[in-house]
């Protein structure tokens, strides 16, 4: 049966893919609530923005009387909790923005969801749920190989794993994680939540790590590489995970965590040179792209290690994904260079690709 679903930050990177991801392949209708900050883009909505099943509703999630009007025009079966700031550099450089709407945003938005669910009647209320999408950043940091003995099992996090953030950025969605939770065990608001690995692929922001080495690359600029590079990442193509989050937000147990994880950890410098060989196959130049990388100050904080374990998912829900690291990777340096007209009107803006989060 379709349903009404209200994505909030579905301007954003993983939130336009998902508002995608509904349009192009489900028959469910679309609420996209989006303050559009500096990372939202309506440009990444193009491709299904025509629909008659989509709408925009240009509100940020702090303004309660605004979200209220949402849910009662709207009147959504199902919230897709997705804005947020995301950026950790940007959290060392300014914190508050990210409490604010993490934290606050987060509270607003569950105490305007409550009001909305306590007055509705029925199935309507019976199916309704509320989907809160965070991080693997909130576990804190796992064991690296260069710290362990040869041949030692490394663990994963699961579900079950402790919160240990490490960054403003992680201790924001952890402490909304932890609201969400708690909405549903004191006012029982039903709620579940999805904690991801990075993700990446079309219509990134470039201040992230693989959209900024493609675009630096094409430019002639430094690829810079914190440390030595050897800080290690588990990579979800972003379309693989637009599809989970759709899986949880209709098949999903209430009450339940579900981690989301692509099952390809990269040190940062593998993922740096696997970036240059694509370039230097498809769009070849004098030099090797390789030769622009060149090594920065590490990130203050950095944590060293992310894996999931996703198998939870996979066994009660039946996800898992279809990209690998190769074949993601290939799509989404190809992306960029045939997209270049939406990342030009990206960096006409206020970032330029410089240097973030250094704490000074």
């Amino acid at each position: 049966m379709s349903k009404t679903i209200l994505v909030t930050g579905g301007a954003g990177f993983i939130g336009s893919a998902v508002v995608r991801h509904l349009i192009n392949d489900t028959d469910h209708t679309v609420v996209n609530l989006d303050k559009l900050t500096y990372a939202g883009n309506l440009e990444s909505l193009t491709p299904v923005s025509d629909s008659d099943r989509y709408s925009f509703e240009q509100v940020d999630i702090c303004d309660a009387e605004e979200v209220k009007r949402v849910f009662n025009t709207h009147q959504p079966d199902i919230i897709m909790h997705l804005a947020a700031e995301s950026h950790v550099d940007r959290s060392i450089d300014g914190p508050g923005e990210f409490i604010q709407t993490n934290v606050v945003g987060t509270y607003t938005l569950l105490e305007q969801a409550r009001a909305y669910w306590s007055a509705l009647e029925g199935d309507k209320k019976a199916g309704f749920k509320f989907h809160h999408i965070s991080t693997d950043e909130v576990y804190g940091d796992l064991p690296h190989p260069d710290e362990v003995e040869p041949g030692t099992e490394l663990p994963l996090f699961t579900e079950t794993t402790p919160y240990a953030p490490s960054s403003p950025y992680s201790a924001s969605k952890a402490s909304s994680d932890q609201l969400v939770r708690s909405w549903l065990r004191t006012y029982k608001l039903p709620t579940l939540v999805t904690n991801c690995s990075n993700n990446y692929g079309p219509y990134h922001f470039p201040e992230k790590l693989i959209p900024l080495v493609i675009l630096n690359a094409l430019a002639g600029k430094p690829l810079p590489v914190y440390g030595k590079g050897n800080q290690i990442r588990d990579w979800l193509y972003v379309e693989d995970h637009a599809r989970a989050l759709v899986v949880v937000a209709l098949n999903g147990e209430i009450g339940e965590t579900y981690n989301i994880g692509g099952h390809n950890e990269k040190q940062n410098i593998e993922v740096v040179q696997t970036i240059c060989a694509i370039l230097d196959e498809v769009k070849p130049k004098d030099s090797k792209y390789a030769e622009q990388i060149t090594y920065v100050q590490d990130r203050p904080g950095h944590d060293m290690r992310y894996a999931i374990d996703a198998s939870k998912i996979e066994r009660e829900l039946g996800w898992k994904p279809q990209e690998t690291f190769e074949s993601g990777i290939r799509k989404t340096v190809e992306w960029y260079l045939a997209n270049e007209g939406w990342w030009k009107a990206v960096l006409d803006g206020s970032y330029q690709g410089e240097r973030l989060g250094t704490g000074s």
